[in-house]
Order: structure tokens, then sequence, then C-alpha cells
């Protein structure tokens, strides 16, 4: 019994992770309708960032973690100013900004690589500890603080769009840029405010899985398919579909790992989406899937 216990709560981690991470991409994929790879290494160097902070500089963990968040958002925004405005200018399928945003991905990639090499790093300090017993399944506080770190996002997120006047303004972006323009909405100035806010939310993801797993310079590009696939399951636009998308991921994979091994666990989010694609076509959204751009 106790075996089920614990892959159930190792479905709910997972499942909080795969959620928060499909936000992070799918704000920025609803107002831009590209598929922006370099949003994997947003993820990615947060927890470089806190690496450096806190083991290297040995600042405090809170500061290390507050900086690292700031600076990766500012790096998303910046990006979006300086490279994806630009290149929209000049009216890109959105084959040319995902090659674009490849391009970016690849080049901070091997920055990372170049300066921190491609071995495993760690940011947890102190023993390895067994963990709290909850209902004879075991459960670390690094993974306590992910799970409500990640709920109370997630909620803020939907609160934040459904009722602030900068998600209202996204959205109507999202569903309609030459509309919004002209009833006085700036689509460039929305835009951005969605990169921040994913980046935002990317970043906090890529330290929490740090803390929990460790990191490597190619995580944060896993971690996005995972997104992607949970955003796809879900679709897009609809943020509580997202919860649906994620648990089906998260359960289909650990299942698979556990009755079959855990080679499976990337194939089986493929799988999964290449049935659903076949046998529900419209999502959990209602939303047609064959209409996601790449």
């Amino acid at each position: 019994m106790s075996i089920y216990l614990q892959l159930s709560m190792n479905i709910f981690i997972t499942c909080v992770m795969y959620l928060l991470v499909s936000v992070s991409f799918s704000v920025i994929y609803y107002t831009t309708k590209f598929f922006n790879i370099a949003h994997a290494i947003i993820l990615t160097s947060s927890a470089y960032f806190v690496f450096f902070l806190y083991i290297q500089l040995h600042c405090s963990l809170i500061i290390s973690i507050v900086l690292a968040t700031i600076i990766v958002t500012g790096l998303g925004m910046f990006f979006e100013l300086i490279l994806f405005k630009q290149v929209r200018k000049r009216n890109p399928t959105p084959m040319i900004l995902m090659l674009t945003s490849l391009g970016l991905y690849t080049v901070l990639q091997n920055v990372i690589s170049m300066i921190w090499g491609n071995d495993s790093r760690s940011i947890r300090t102190g023993d390895i500890k067994v963990g709290n017993e909850f209902f004879g399944a075991y459960i670390t506080n690094t993974q306590i603080i992910t799970i409500v770190t990640c709920l109370i996002l997630f909620i803020f997120y939907v609160l934040f769009m459904k009722y602030n006047r900068i998600g209202r303004n996204v959205r109507a972006v999202s569903s309609n840029p030459e509309l919004s323009n002209i009833i006085g909405i700036n689509s460039n100035k929305t835009i951005l405010w969605a990169f921040g806010i994913g980046s935002a939310l990317a970043a906090i993801a890529g330290i929490l899985i740090a803390f929990d797993t460790d990191m490597r310079p190619m995580m944060g590009f896993n971690w996005l398919l995972f997104g992607v696939v949970t955003m796809i399951i879900g679709g897009v636009g609809n943020n509580w579909g997202l919860i649906g998308g994620a648990l089906l991921l998260a359960t289909a994979q650990h299942l698979a790992a556990y009755f079959i091994g855990n080679q499976w666990m990337n194939a089986v989010a493929y799988i999964i989406l290449i049935l659903l694609l076949i046998a529900r076509p419209l999502g959990f959204s209602g939303k047609r899937l064959k209409k996601i751009e790449l």
C-alpha cells in the first residue's frame, strides 16, 4: 500500500511542476503565437545564477533566489526587446521566430556549458535526508515547498490574468492584436509584459527543479517539452485545462516508469500526445490543437 501512496505522491509533485512550467510557456505562446525554444534557457539559467550567487559567491539563499529571479526575468524581457520584437517587425512566419529562438537557446546553452561545464551541479547544502513521512509516503522539505509555491503561483497567475489590467490586456492581445491596438492597447508593451511574467515563472520553476533534482545545462529543454505537451493536452489558452494536462502526463509517466521502466518516462509523453491528437483533437478545452503553429 505504501508503494502506491509514494507513487501517488511522486505523481502529484511532478504534476505541479509541469503545471508551473506550462503556465510560464503558455502565457508567451498565447500572446506571440510562436514556439519560443529560448524559454528553456530561462529556466536553466535561473538555477545557475542561484548556484553562482549562493555556492560560489556565498550570498544568502533568499538573496540569491530573489536576485536570480529578477536577473532572469530581465533577460527574458531583454531578449524580447532586442531580438524577437525586431524580427516581428518584418512580419515573419512562426517558423522564423522559432528558429530565431532556437539559435538563441543554442548560444546561451553553450555559454552555460563553457562557464560551469556539462557535469551535474547541486545547489543543495547539508546532508541528504529521507524526508517527512506522510501516511506511509515520504516527501522532502524541498518538495513541500515546491508544491506550495507552484500552487500559489498558479492561483495568483489565474487571478492576475482575470482581474488585473495587464492580465486583461494580455488576453486581449492574444485574442486579436490588431483590434487591441485600435482600442488603445499597446500590443508590443503587452507582449513585453507577457515575456516578463513567463520568464519570472520559469525562473522560479528552474530554481525549484534544481533544488530537487540538481541541474545540467540541458535540463531546461526537457522540462520545456513536458510543459508544451501539458499545454497542448490541456488546450492553448485554457488555464484550468492545464491542470488536467499536467495530471494526465505525470500519471502516465510515473505509471510507465513503475510498471515498464524509467527509460519510458520521456517516450510516454509523446505517445500520449499522438494518441490525444488522433482520438480527441480538440483537447480538454475544446480548442482545436491542429491550429497550433510551431
